[in-house]
């Protein structure tokens, strides 16, 4: 009998695995326990669209991050610290940054920031964006001293 996988089953598969097993198996244990829904032609139709839609949503995020990558690839960002004496007060953060780029109308999330160093002096550096797997970009920053 074949089965669609509701939950993670050991021995057996992942949710959404489509698998074969034994009748008595299916009716007296996966069913009941709704770790799985035998595979009629209603269900396997129901996963295939699912999966057109998945598909269709995740060709929209890629365009949309492509889209982003082209607009903001080695965009200059100035941040803005406070400073005595010569010296940088903290360091600068992936929300420093976020700022920044919310400031020239550019949404990205903090999460996706990512600094190769600690930034405890002013000068110019640059940060990667990990916007998704394998989509990536690269920005400059200038940090300045907020004194006039």
């Amino acid at each position: 009998m074949k089965i669609l996988l509701l939950q993670n089953v050991a021995g057996q598969g992942k949710k959404g695995d489509l698998i074969e097993v034994n009748i008595g198996y299916a009716r007296n244990y996966l069913i009941p326990k709704k770790l799985g829904l035998e595979a009629t032609p209603s269900v396997l139709n129901e996963i295939k669209q699912k999966a057109a839609k998945d598909q269709r949503e995740l060709e929209k995020e890629i365009a949309i991050a492509n889209d982003l990558v082209k607009r903001i690839q080695g965009e200059t960002f100035l941040i803005k610290v406070r400073c005595g004496q010569g010296k940088m007060y903290g360091s600068v953060t992936a929300m420093d940054v976020q700022k920044s780029m919310l400031e020239k109308g550019f949404e990205v999330d903090k999460r996706k920031i990512v600094l190769k160093d600690t930034i405890k002096e002013l000068g110019k550096y640059q940060a990667e964006l990990k916007i998704m797997t394998n989509i990536s970009a690269i920005v400059n920053l200038n940090v300045e001293s907020d004194e006039k």
